[in-house]
């Protein structure tokens, strides 16, 4: 298993791009960013993280589309999706194609340490 997890974490506020890099080093993870959809794919073909947080709605490509394009590429990579366009609809769409978990803008501290143990429980699994 890898020590220091790697997260790719993308979201078109870089405000909260920046809290949640903050957040995640105080964790003891390695933070990669991306600003869209696009720009997470290319991330994730190029950094191979160990983990995505992907925000839903995003300019150029959303997190939905770029779910998609991910899991085709990596369909054991664990996906956090994060929205405040939480609907049920995108809840379940989003669950049904991969993603890991769903966590609802403003989130919480623990929502974010939780996700990380969920990402490194999912890292371990695929390790054995």
């Amino acid at each position: 298993m890898a020590e220091k997890l790697k997260i790719l974490v993308t979201d078109d506020s870089k405000l909260l791009r920046k809290k949640l890099r903050g957040e995640l080093e105080e964790l003891g993870c390695e933070v990669i960013e991306a600003e869209n959809g696009k720009e997470a794919i290319m991330q994730d073909l190029k950094e191979q993280p160990d983990g995505v947080i992907l925000d839903i709605v995003m300019p150029e490509v959303g997190g939905i589309e770029a779910l998609q394009v991910i899991k085709e590429v990596s369909p054991e990579l664990p996906i956090i999706m994060l929205s405040s366009a939480g609907t049920t609809q995108k809840l379940k769409q989003t669950l049904e194609l991969g993603a890991l978990d769903f966590i609802q803008k403003p989130y919480g501290s623990e929502q974010i340490k939780q996700a990380v143990e969920r990402i490194r429980r999912k890292v371990e699994e695929n390790d054995k």
